[in-house]
C-alpha cells in the first residue's frame, strides 16, 4: 500500500524558464497535484524539487508532471539536458528586429514621434515595452492568473464578467499605483545625478531581460531583481477564490508580480517625480499588455505551444536589448558624457 510508504523527493531539471514569474507559475501548477506536498523551483539552478507520494520512477514522474506545465513551454528532465542554442532562429529573428529598429530610427529622424527623448522615456516606449512584456514574462504568470479566474467562474455559467473586471481594475490599479510611485519620487529631489543613475538602472534591467529572452546565457538569470515572493503569492492565492471581489484584487495585484519589465517602468515612474507622469507611464505600459492578455481571456492564444516561439522570443529579445542600449545612451547624453543619438 502506497499510503504507508514515506514521502519521496524528486529533483528535476527544468527547461523553458526565463524569469521569476516562471518559478511561480510552475510551482502553482504542480501544487495542484493531489500527491504533491511541497514544490520548490529555482530559476538560478534551473531545477525543481518535488516532495510527495510519487513512488513511480523518476522518468515516469517527470513525464507525467511535464503534462501539467508543458502548455506554458516548460519541461522536466531527469538529466541535465544539453543546451540548444538554436542559432538558426536568429536568421529569421535578426532581420525582423532590424526592420523594427530601422523604423524606430526613421521615426526619430522624421520627428513623427519620439520613443526616447532627453526628458522622458515617452509613453510610446512604455506602451511598446508593455506589448513585449505581454508576450514574454507577463504572459506566463498573468496569463495563468486569468485562466485560473476563468476556471473558477466557469462553474457558475460564464467568465466574461470577472475577466472584464480583472482588466479594468488592472488598468486603474496601474494608473493609481504608478501615480503614487511618481509622487513618492517627487519627495526625493533626485537631481541630475540621481536621475541618471535611475535611468542606467532601468537600462540594465531591460538589457538583462532582453538577454534572457535570447536564451543564450544562463548567468544573467541570477541578476534579475524581484520583489519578496509573498507580494506575488497573495495575488496568486486571490485568483483561486470565488469571491466577487477576487478579479478586482487580482487585477490590482498584478502590479506587484515579479516581472522585470513592470519593475523597469516602476523605477521610471519613480524617476519622473510626478503623480500624473508616473500614472500615465504605468497606464501606457498596462495598455500595451492588454491586447495579448485580452486574447488569452477571450480567445485561445498560447504562444508557448507555437512552433515559431523561439523566433518570436529572440526577435523580442533583440528589440528589448536595443531599447535598453538607447535608454543607456540617452542617460549618458543627458549627463553630458556622450553626444545625443538624436537631435530632437
Amino acid at each position: 500500500m502506497t499510503d504507508s510508504l514515506p514521502r519521496k523527493a524528486h529533483t528535476f531539471h527544468v527547461t523553458g524558464m526565463h524569469c521569476s514569474a516562471c518559478e511561480m507559475l510552475i510551482a502553482e501548477k504542480l501544487k495542484g497535484h493531489p500527491k504533491i506536498t511541497h514544490v520548490e523551483v529555482s530559476l538560478i539552478n534551473e531545477q525543481i524539487t518535488i516532495i510527495g507520494d510519487l513512488h513511480e520512477t523518476a522518468e515516469i514522474a517527470a513525464r507525467d508532471l511535464t503534462k501539467l506545465i508543458e502548455e506554458h513551454g516548460y519541461k522536466l528532465h531527469t538529466e541535465k539536458p544539453k543546451k540548444e542554442l538554436r542559432w538558426k532562429e536568429f536568421i529569421y529573428a535578426a532581420p525582423i528586429a532590424m526592420i523594427f529598429i530601422a523604423g524606430f530610427f526613421l521615426l526619430q529622424k522624421t520627428g513623427f514621434t519620439s520613443l526616447i527623448n532627453p526628458s522622458s522615456a515617452g509613453l510610446e516606449t512604455a506602451f511598446l515595452i508593455g506589448l513585449i512584456a505581454s508576450v514574454s514574462t507577463c504572459l506566463a504568470v498573468v496569463g495563468g492568473l486569468i485562466l485560473s479566474l476563468s476556471a473558477n467562474y466557469a462553474k457558475d455559467g460564464g467568465s466574461w464578467k470577472p475577466q472584464t473586471a480583472f482588466h479594468i481594475s488592472r488598468l486603474v490599479g496601474f494608473f493609481v499605483l504608478g501615480g503614487a510611485i511618481g509622487a513618492l519620487g517627487s519627495s526625493f529631489q533626485l537631481g541630475l545625478t540621481g536621475s541618471t543613475i535611475l535611468s542606467i538602472i532601468i537600462a540594465v534591467i531591460m538589457l538583462l531581460l532582453g538577454i534572457n529572452l535570447l536564451n543564450i546565457f544562463h548567468f544573467t538569470k541570477k541578476l534579475q531583481p524581484t520583489l519578496p515572493k509573498w507580494f506575488s503569492q497573495k495575488t496568486v492565492d486571490a485568483s483561486k477564490k470565488n469571491h466577487y471581489l477576487a478579479p478586482v484584487l487580482v487585477g490590482i495585484g498584478t502590479f506587484f508580480l515579479p516581472c522585470g519589465f513592470t519593475q523597469s517602468m516602476q523605477i521610471y515612474s519613480l524617476k519622473t517625480g510626478s503623480f500624473l507622469q508616473g500614472s500615465l507611464t504605468m497606464l501606457a505600459f498596462a495598455l500595451g499588455t492588454l491586447p495579448v492578455l485580452a486574447l488569452i481571456s477571450f480567445g485561445s492564444l498560447n504562444i508557448a505551444q507555437k512552433s515559431w516561439k523561439g523566433i518570436f522570443f529572440k526577435t523580442a529579445g533583440i528589440i528589448v536589448i536595443m531599447l535598453a542600449l538607447f535608454n543607456l545612451a540617452n542617460a549618458l547624453a543627458v549627463a553630458g558624457i556622450i553626444n545625443p543619438l538624436f537631435n530632437l
